[in-house]
């Protein structure tokens, strides 16, 4: 399909995607109050997240922060928890930045153009077209990974969709077929993000319930699931880790981690095997005396790696690291899911 093609039939997908999405779309919290705020922080919790996931975490997260001013202020160890199981924590801390950056530079008025909304620190332009279009109904595209899909499927386009010209190529021609008012330009966008997570699905379209499937060259060919051309996977680099469950008469051990992945976080200590042995480690942050109670292997995979956990469980009078008892744990600390599983050793 030429270019030309293609953007004629960009003119064509408004119409009947704007009215399958009135009867179709899904009652989710941040559509009913569309506001810059509400938009920004459930589009940065949906980045590599479910939408059924997120809900409950939004929720959570906007009854204790419901604005600008409290999130900007809100202390670090509270915000890791509101984060609590959402991965990927700079996306928060960056939230917290940007918070900052608005009640500084721009007032504490949300920035309104993508120009501006590109300046707050973990905005990129993904997010900034989201913000623009759906909060401020303004004609500017958010290409996400629904978005290439649909596109990608309609026009059968074999371009690896991690080329950044094929994103600022969809990002220019699709905001040249937004509708004029700003209600249905806040649709529009929203609706391509519903098409791609209800019916244009990866494994499964479900072409027969599709709106523009009459328009759909993929559909016409068959070759649906041959679109979008994904770049090739790299393999993860694997690393065996220990982690501690340094149970104390004061409670169990956390740190803070110093390097590496998840640098910042909290953790139940941990190390790499490297060839060491459990007792070689725990002599080497001065803990002598213990007892096991039990060890069990877990795995967590990181965008480019994946953790082999041995978690070990024993009991010590040596407090090498500060010390929380397990409600305080469940309450008031922020742990990743990569160390917060571990906990199951003790209650399986």
């Amino acid at each position: 399909m030429t270019i030309e093609q293609e953007r004629k039939l960009f003119e064509r997908i408004p119409a009947p995607l704007l009215s399958w999405y009135e009867t179709h779309k899904r009652k989710l919290a941040w559509r009913d109050e569309p506001t810059p705020y509400h938009v920004w922080v459930s589009e940065i919790m949906l980045q590599q997240t479910r939408v059924e996931a997120v809900k409950d975490y939004y929720a959570r997260f906007i009854a204790a922060l419901p604005d600008i001013r409290s999130l900007a202020a809100c202390e670090e160890e509270k915000l890791l928890k509101l984060w609590e199981g959402l991965g990927y924590y700079s996306r928060v801390r960056n939230m917290q930045k940007a918070a900052k950056q608005i009640l500084v530079e721009f007032g504490g008025k949300f920035p309104e153009t993508v120009e501006a909304l590109k300046t707050l620190s973990g905005v990129g332009s993904y997010t900034a077209g989201a913000i623009a279009s759906i909060a401020f109904g303004q004609p500017v595209a958010a290409v996400d990974g629904n978005v290439f899909r649909v596109i990608s499927r309609l026009t059968a386009n074999p371009t690896v969709i991690s080329e950044p010209k094929y994103r600022n190529y969809l990002e220019t021609e699709l905001s040249k077929v937004y509708p004029k008012g700003k209600r249905e330009r806040s649709a529009f966008t929203q609706s391509l993000f519903e098409l791609g997570a209800l019916v244009c699905k990866p494994l499964s379209p479900a072409c027969e319930s599709c709106p523009l499937s009459g328009l759909c060259e993929a559909k016409k060919r068959g070759e649906q699931k041959r679109f979008p051309v994904l770049p090739p996977k790299k393999a993860k680099r694997e690393e065996d880790v220990f982690v501690f469950l340094l149970q104390t008469p004061s409670g169990f051990c956390i740190r803070r981690r110093e390097k590496g992945v998840l640098k910042g976080m909290n953790e139940f200590p941990s190390e790499p095997q490297q060839g060491k042995t459990a007792e070689q480690i725990l002599n080497e942050w001065g803990v002598y005396a213990f007892t096991e109670r039990k060890r069990e292997n877990f795995t967590h995979i990181f965008t480019h790696i994946k953790w082999n956990i041995t978690c070990v469980w024993l009991e010590t009078e040596d407090a090498p690291f500060d010390t929380y008892s397990l409600a305080e744990i469940e309450e008031t600390v922020s742990l990743p899911t990569a160390f917060k599983q571990c906990l199951k050793i003790i209650t399986d």
